[in-house]
């Protein structure tokens, strides 16, 4: 069974290695208008991700229509892109998403017939804005930076890598220090520690073998990659806790043997913004 299970996951991550990660890098390098193909993926994300989490927690709250909190959450990533190409400063979409989370609080206000679940509605609905909508913009914006090709690369790889190394370690050294914590029994210290090795180890040998690209001093680079290791880590775990909360197994059925996009893109939600700050 556990040989079973042990090729069933390598032969996952091994798909997204040889397929996955290509398709990525070469969305990267297209560059024409702020990356205009990494920003509809990042908009499909956000609407199929919302769609999923909606589904999850609908089951446990009763909420207000579907295609609201679609169109409230769709609103994020696309004005977003309307200012990265327009040269408005993207910080304004904190006053969108302030606007947005008003929005939500009128019409619970002006829509709710029993109000024993309002104070419930508001949060998990403002949340999963917040959550998915707003956090996922930070992926786009990495396209203001200088040189943004390699940095967006760069992003993509520590998030990848991180979740290699942790379950790659977690497989060879967890099996005594699995269970710590309870909103993911199977993962290991030694897994949590893996993730973050692999990450600085990575980028070491990356900065030191591209020093023209990354330039500056590598003790920077290592800080942010064992923070984004972290922020990865942190990411797969809060979904894990919302879908223990919700009672689901998984966020979907999107993606077959991998369960729904949210769970797959759940550490980059996290890592995103630590990212971009670092880098900022």
């Amino acid at each position: 069974k556990i040989n079973k299970e042990l090729m069933s996951n390598l032969a996952k991550r091994l798909i997204t290695f040889c397929i996955g990660l290509p398709v990525m890098f070469g969305l990267c390098l297209f560059k024409p208008f702020y990356h205009i193909t990494l920003q509809l993926i990042t908009f499909a994300a956000t609407i199929i991700s919302l769609n999923e989490y909606y589904n999850m927690v609908s089951n446990k709250i009763k909420l207000f229509p579907k295609w609201i909190f679609l169109c409230l959450g769709g609103i994020i990533p696309a004005l977003n892109y309307i200012f990265l190409l327009t040269g408005i400063s993207h910080e304004i979409i904190l006053w969108v998403l302030a606007g947005i989370l008003i929005i939500i609080m009128g019409i619970e206000c002006f829509t709710a017939e029993e109000f024993s679940q309002s104070v419930e509605r508001i949060s998990v609905i403002s949340f999963g804005i917040f959550y998915i909508a707003y956090l996922l913009t930070f992926i786009p914006r990495l396209t203001v930076f200088e040189n943004e090709t390699h940095i967006i690369i760069f992003f993509f790889m520590l998030v990848f890598m991180c979740d290699s190394g942790a379950w790659f370690f977690g497989m060879l050294f967890g099996k005594n220090n699995r269970g710590i914590f309870k909103a993911s029994p199977n993962k290991s210290i030694a897994g949590f520690i893996g993730g973050i090795f692999t990450d600085v180890a990575l980028t070491a040998i990356i900065v030191l073998l591209l020093p023209d690209i990354f330039v500056g001093d590598l003790w920077r680079y290592l800080i942010i990659a064992a923070f984004a290791a972290l922020g990865a880590i942190i990411g797969d775990l809060v979904e894990s806790v919302i879908k223990r909360s919700c009672g689901a197994k998984d966020a979907g059925n999107v993606i077959p043997g991998r369960g729904g996009l949210l769970d797959c893109i759940d550490s980059m939600v996290i890592t995103a913004p630590i990212y971009f700050a670092l880098m900022y």
